[in-house]
């Protein structure tokens, strides 16, 4: 009998035991889990106008963003203007085929709220930095809904502002440098001509570059955006508003360079790139040309062209698409060794339709060096 009451005690026990871990795990599970409300406030449009227009941008109030099994939710502390914001919201001859209202903005920084199902590489309360996916809204509003892969984890030395400016050029100059024009280590010694170095990717592709030992020469008008291009890794900057020939000879590069980034139209410059790529060199656009070029120059020089999309693996589901997690895991840690620095050079509070029309023109006008980031609502 003694033993039976000795077997039932130690049964009790581990099971008092196991039903008191479910409930503490079930405390801490509603602990990781933000209370969010059904709307949200949000700067969009229904229609595509004129930054002057009234309407190009209004203030909203929108529900929350329905997450897809491998979204996260990310409560937006900052968000970045680019110019492919301006290039969205600008008139167009058809109407919008996107939901609406259509929330800009792509380019971010917050904090997870929620996360689907099937994500595997985040938690509730995470800080993180982000780039959107141009098909759906983005973060130009209190939450954003992202596919996991498009986000990483905030470097730990960066404020969200200086966090939010750089997801969007930081990964397309990374995919353009690496996976495109296929740099590493081994080309130390090299040179890569960065047309339009004092722009977004360029001041972070002229980063990447310099930290792979490779001498990169830029290009740059304005007293300014030459001094920008010095301190984020150029070592010589040429005027474009010159021809470039010349002024790469008197440099000593009268034979070409081995790699060129063309962060620029390539229209206006197709002569000058043709003739300054050495033969068996590489070239990447990242900007559609305005117009019909001759690529015969390709064949005689044995050149490879290549373009950067920075969207391509998400919009076309590729098998690959996991890289931009990878790339993500790769540049938070160039930030916190001090490999990269941000392009942050001015921030505006709140987001609102005031700060993103001011942020708007200022891109139209081509009056911005470095990167514009509005934060808070």
């Amino acid at each position: 009998m003694f033993c039976v009451l000795l077997v039932l005690f130690a049964l009790t026990g581990r099971f008092s035991s196991a039903y008191s871990f479910q409930e503490t795990r079930g405390v801490q599970d509603s602990m990781m889990t933000k209370v969010l409300p059904k709307t949200m406030k949000a700067v969009g449009l229904y229609k595509y106008l004129p930054i002057a227009e009234t309407e190009s941008l209004l203030n909203l109030e929108v529900p929350i963003p329905t997450l897809r099994s491998t979204d996260v939710l990310v409560e937006v502390k900052a968000t970045a203007v680019n110019p492919i914001d301006t290039k969205q919201r600008a008139p167009k001859p058809v109407p919008p085929t996107q939901e609406l209202p259509r929330i800009l903005g792509w380019d971010g920084a917050g904090i997870i709220a929620a996360k689907g199902e099937n994500t595997k590489y985040f938690n509730v309360g995470d800080e993180v930095f982000f780039t959107a996916d141009l098909r759906r809204n983005g973060s130009n509003a209190q939450y954003v809904a992202i596919d996991e892969v498009m986000v990483g984890v905030k470097p730990k030395n960066l404020t969200f502002e200086q966090a939010a400016a750089m997801p969007l050029t930081t990964v397309t100059a990374y995919e353009s440098l690496y996976d495109r024009l296929l740099l590493s280590e081994k080309d130390k010694g090299k040179t890569l001509l960065i047309i339009n170095s004092g722009g977004g990717v360029g001041s972070v592709a002229s980063q990447l570059a310099k930290n792979l030992g490779l001498k990169v020469i830029g290009t740059a008008a304005r007293p300014e955006t030459e001094e920008f291009s010095l301190q984020h890794g150029v070592d010589i900057v040429l005027n474009h508003t010159k021809d470039l020939i010349p002024q790469l000879e008197a440099h000593g590069y009268g034979n070409g360079v081995e790699f060129i980034l063309v962060n620029y139209d390539p229209y206006p410059y197709w002569s000058t790139i043709m003739a300054a790529a050495k033969p068996q060199g590489r070239i990447c656009l990242i900007v559609d040309s305005s117009g019909l070029v001759d690529i015969r120059p390709l064949k005689d020089k044995s050149l490879t062209l290549v373009s950067e999309m920075m969207a391509t693996r998400i919009k076309y589901d590729t098998e690959d698409k996991n890289r931009y997690h990878e790339i993500f895991e790769d540049v938070t840690k160039m930030f916190e060794t001090g490999v990269l620095k941000s392009t942050l050079t001015k921030t505006m509070s709140p987001i609102n339709i005031e700060n993103l029309r001011e942020a708007h023109r200022l891109l139209e006008e081509k009056k911005v060096i470095g990167k514009i980031v509005l934060s808070g609502f």
